[in-house]
């Protein structure tokens, strides 16, 4: 049998084109693999006036150790085009979550991947999927920071790496340049958080749109821990929530929130959270923040003003909130965020 070759490491398609590079490690989870190349790839510059897109902002490599096959235990191995010298060349490397392996096992690795991991560390943002996280945590890449992984992975977590700082009841966390995500579903809000935070919200939702996901969800949101579905042939608090969207300007209580959904506020309460995993509170205050950060990327209008637009009713509540949210003030978030679309 002829040995498999691999192409040569070259650099991105384009200087403006962000490198992400994704390390696959044996019982690599298949989903997990799939999301970053699909999303990333979605995010495209947009030409004025048109939908479509005119560019890839980013490019995705896979790589393993060695560039040799990589397996699942579904019954199927993945050949990636290179091996890890490819993570010299990325800008963010991305490490699905894994279903075995050393890393779960006893909390170690390889040499030539912790290695690989330790190069880049400092240079290239570092993000993970589910179980991902215990790859960080073994090369020592998350001792003294937050980071979140799988629920049902939290308590193995803890025991195997003391030293961080387990959220186990978020989608996702941002710790700078290293970023950890929940199971699944999770990966996918992180990388739209990532094409926000370096694109703006305007391509992310764009993004979201191909991808047909919802473009949105708060990292501090709580992950989905064996929670009772709602009964689908009852009622539910879509139409609430649709409404809740239309009018975030008005001032809204509970008791006018239950009635729209024609339950009483216990029920209502009760539904909201096992279909959204939020307080409706907390859950209307998410999106308020999402629509004062579109507009402050998006618009030239004052903070009061947008302030007034997402239903917080003064500057110091939309600074207060945003600050909670993404650790920032309004004027802050607008200069930093800004798109250079939007400034043009």
């Amino acid at each position: 049998m002829s040995p498999v070759t691999h192409p040569a490491v070259r650099p991105p398609v384009h200087p403006a084109v962000h490198r992400v590079a994704v390390m696959v490690l044996d019982h690599f989870a298949p989903l997990d693999l799939g999301i970053p190349g699909q999303v990333f790839p979605a995010a495209r510059d947009r030409a004025p006036g048109r939908d479509s897109g005119r560019g890839p902002l980013y490019e995705v490599v896979t790589c393993s150790p060695g560039g040799r096959p990589v397996r699942t235990r579904t019954g199927y191995r993945v050949l990636p085009d290179h091996d890890l010298d490819v993570l010299a060349t990325a800008h963010t490397v991305v490490v699905p979550g894994v279903h075995d392996g050393r890393a779960l096992t006893d909390g170690r690795l390889d040499e030539e991947v912790r290695e690989a991991l330790l190069a880049v560390a400092g240079r290239a943002r570092l993000i993970s999927i589910c179980t991902g996280a215990f790859v960080l945590a073994a090369a020592g890449l998350l001792d003294g920071r937050p980071a979140t992984t799988h629920w049902r992975h939290a308590a193995a977590f803890r025991a195997l790496f003391p030293r961080v700082r387990l959220d186990p009841d978020v989608l996702f966390i941002d710790d700078g340049d290293v970023l950890t995500s929940a199971g699944v579903a999770a990966g996918i809000d992180l990388c739209l958080h990532v094409i926000r935070r370096d694109h703006g919200t305007e391509v992310a939702n764009r993004t979201a749109r191909r991808c047909v996901t919802p473009p949105f969800r708060e990292g501090g949101q709580a992950q989905y821990i064996e929670r009772p579905l709602p009964d689908p042939a009852g009622t539910t608090t879509a139409p609430t929530r649709a409404w809740m969207l239309e009018h975030l300007e008005e001032p809204v209580n509970l008791a006018a929130l239950a009635a729209h959904a024609r339950m009483s506020v216990r029920t209502f309460t009760r539904r909201f959270r096992e279909e959204t995993g939020l307080s409706p509170a907390r859950w209307l205050a998410g999106q308020r923040v999402a629509h004062a950060r579109h507009l402050l990327e998006t618009t030239d209008l004052p903070v009061d003003a947008i302030a007034g637009k997402a239903g917080f009713g003064s500057a110091v509540s939309l600074r207060q909130h945003l600050n909670a949210a993404v650790g920032v003030s309004p004027l802050a978030y607008r200069q930093t965020f800004r798109t250079p679309a939007a400034l043009s």
